[in-house]
């Protein structure tokens, strides 16, 4: 068996040791398709919502971020058609053993590939999570969890033209959870019921909607790039008409060859005017855009979607690598600097020499001062747990980029040892040129 046959039960086993992603609510059995992540998985996720806000959203003029809430009326998921067919998978259920079934992705729709049972009739499965919200018998109203970010960006777009007089084009952008009740969730993070997105809505006017598909279409790629998932890996697929959503007339999907085979990792798709046209029907307020002096008109939009659990996969799979280093075989996150949870972990050479601890405290609290008003979120690790080398192979294990260690040497000429994750190699810095060294490294 190669690396690649057994790299995602390698992966899973890698994360929950050094507290990555968790099972949700573990110590009661768990609930399937529902993770936690831990302290390094949560500063992951967090590094790599920072840099997609800051690449899409911040430094743009035309993108305006919202923060909407994860509820919404049955009306709104009504007007966009999420509760008729157009938002259903096939399921078939098994008639001994009751489980249930994604019908298009089985082979064998007969026989229960868990029992041997026998498969029932394939029907269609409502993934939308409702709910009853309301306090008093008869008051209560349905409404749903967010299938997906789009539909808050839709509702708001009046909002935003009322408050920030926008000129066309430009972007409505949010990060945030949405919710699917799957039918089979599988392979670790990849399909679960509970995930974060990261997606904008971008505004155009109808005849632009092709030259601004293959802007964003160039920018995905660019992003791609940027968090270090592999390109080799990554293949666009051109969506056909009879296999794209309801709303979209153009769909294009960025697959990833994940361990356990080629997925979506993001979509493009273009959304024409679709849902505004069919909010300003249902709810009464117009939703047209206008210029001074110009007729009004509905925008089409262009819709680049990103889902972060798998984003944080790809990072994790294209980052996996097993060498040797010294003689010894190694694993360790070769993330990109700006993405790795910890940048710089600080290492007294022996826990039991208190003049090597001073001093490497000192080192490791001036970093943290320097790094405080710092634009990147920059974790840094005091590690004194264990010989050298077990420090050495665990910040390798959760892809500390840099190690720092503070040896008796230091303590008469203000020098340290810098070691690098990818190669093992070291060099003598003084202390004074530290935080500027790291800072070039990992910006």
């Amino acid at each position: 068996m190669n690396m690649e046959d057994n790299k995602l039960e390698k992966l899973v086993a890698l994360c929950k040791r050094r507290g990555f992603v968790f099972q949700g609510s573990e110590i009661y059995g768990g609930l399937a398709g529902i993770y936690d992540y831990g302290h390094l998985g949560s500063i992951l996720s967090h590094n790599i919502k920072q840099l997609w806000w800051q690449k899409f959203v911040l430094s743009r003029e035309n993108m305006y971020g919202i923060e909407a809430s994860s509820m919404m009326p049955e009306s709104v998921w009504r007007a966009s058609g999420h509760l008729g067919e157009g938002f259903t998978d096939p399921m078939i259920e098994c008639t001994k053993c009751k489980r249930r079934f994604r019908a298009d992705h089985l082979e064998n729709k007969e026989k229960c590939s868990e029992c041997g049972g026998k498969l029932g009739a394939e029907k269609k499965f409502n993934t939308m999570f409702p709910l009853t919200v309301g306090s008093t018998e008869g008051s209560a109203n349905t409404a749903y969890l967010r299938g997906e970010l789009a539909q808050a960006m839709f509702v708001n777009f009046k909002n935003i033209l009322d408050t920030e007089r926008p000129k066309i084009p430009f972007g409505i952008a949010q990060i945030g959870r949405a919710y699917r009740n799957e039918i089979a969730v599988r392979d670790f993070i990849f399909r679960v019921r509970e995930w974060n997105l990261a997606e904008f809505e971008y505004f155009i006017r109808a005849d632009e909607w092709e030259k601004t598909f293959e802007m964003w279409r160039r920018e995905m790629w660019s992003w791609i790039e940027e968090v270090g998932i592999d390109k080799t890996k990554v293949h666009e697929l051109e969506v056909a008409p009879e296999d794209r959503a309801h709303y979209s007339k153009r769909t294009v999907d960025f697959e990833y060859d994940f361990t356990f085979g080629r997925k979506e990792l993001y979509g493009l798709a273009y959304r024409t005017d679709f849902d505004l046209k069919n909010h300003s029907e249902s709810s009464g307020v117009d939703m047209s855009y206008r210029e001074e002096g110009k007729e009004k008109f509905i925008p089409h939009v262009i819709e680049p979607t990103f889902g972060l659990g798998r984003t944080m996969l790809a990072i994790l799979e294209s980052a996996y690598t097993e060498d040797e280093l010294g003689g010894e075989k190694r694993v360790y996150l070769r993330l990109a600097p700006k993405l790795a949870p910890i940048k710089v972990a600080v290492f007294p050479l022996l826990k039991n020499k208190s003049e090597l601890v001073t001093k490497a405290r000192d080192v490791y609290q001036a970093l943290k001062s320097t790094f405080a008003i710092s634009h990147l979120p920059f974790h840094i690790a005091f590690d004194d747990n264990g010989n050298i080398g077990k420090r050495y192979r665990r910040q390798d294990e959760i892809g500390t980029p840099y190690c720092v260690t503070i040896d008796f040497d230091t303590l008469e000429d203000n020098a340290v040892t810098v070691r690098d994750r990818d190669t093992g190699n070291q060099e003598r810095l003084p202390i004074a040129e530290l935080a500027n060294y790291i800072k070039s490294k990992i910006a």
